[in-house]
């Protein structure tokens, strides 16, 4: 238990370090930031006397991102080499039957690969100022192991069942990603009457669970670099289908089939 709720405490430090980071970086002096952000965060202040502070500011700000940046090249991460279609677990692996260390493992592992996984993803849709919480990954893992514990265990079995359940999975992870929302959006994003202004998540998370899916079939051995690829473009194509399934009151029912027929047909 205390090694559970140190994890917990890790990762949203993790979250809001993040935050920070990327405030800091929209104020840098250079022109790489957005100099509006650093206005918004001192609007409160009273005014300073004299001119410039604005530029004083921002040169702190990119004395401070500079300091951090040296300081991370020492210390060591657990981010992929390179975030592609190789990036990709199957189910089974993010969520395996064992002892509590092979559960704490696999969901470490889990938000790990979501997070540069939907990173991807957002650079991929031009989607920018969006931050991405892993917290919220984490508590999807943890609500999958609570509420569809059967689908996980049937994700071994052969042939249709397996397919089918392995589409179920598919769908269940993506509702609970969907109510977790670990996707902030930091400016109004498109579609946003769309099932409460879930669109722009569907956009964002469906693709990362197709390609979940494709890596758990496994029928062509190991993943593909163009894997990602493959499954961004394929959810863009039913997109649509998959937001009016969302919206439906059993949106895992709804879901389920559309995952099936992407598994079936997709390399």
């Amino acid at each position: 238990m205390l090694r559970q709720i140190s994890e917990d405490v890790r990762v949203n430090l993790k979250d809001r370090l993040r935050e920070v980071r990327d405030i800091i970086r929209q104020s840098r002096h250079d022109g790489t930031g957005d100099a509006s952000v650093l206005r918004e965060a001192t609007s409160h202040l009273p005014p300073f006397p004299g001119k410039g502070i604005e530029g004083l500011l921002s040169h702190a700000a990119s004395a401070f991102d500079e300091a951090l940046s040296i300081a991370e090249s020492f210390v060591p991460h657990e981010r992929p080499i390179k975030v592609d279609g190789t990036t990709v677990k199957g189910l089974g692996t993010y969520f395996p039957a064992g002892n509590e260390d092979q559960q704490l493992s696999a969901e470490r592992l889990f938000r790990r690969d979501m997070y540069y996984l939907t990173k991807a993803v957002l650079a991929g849709l031009k989607i920018e100022n969006a931050r991405i919480h892993e917290a919220d990954f984490a508590a999807a893992h943890a609500t999958m192991r609570k509420r569809h514990g059967d689908l996980l265990a049937a994700l071994a079995m052969p042939g249709a069942a397996g397919l089918q359940a392995i589409a179920a999975t598919c769908a269940a992870l993506l509702v609970e990603l969907l109510n977790q929302r670990p996707v902030r959006f930091g400016e109004a994003a498109p579609e946003t009457a769309a099932i409460g202004g879930r669109a722009p998540d569907i956009s964002c998370l469906a693709p990362v669970v197709l390609a979940c899916g494709l890596a758990t079939t496994g029928r062509d051995g190991a993943p593909e670099p163009d894997m990602l690829e493959i499954a961004i473009l394929a959810a863009d194509i039913r997109h649509d289908r998959v937001v009016q399934a969302c919206a439906k009151a059993s949106p895992v029912e709804e879901l389920t089939p559309v995952f099936a027929t992407l598994l079936a047909h997709l390399p």
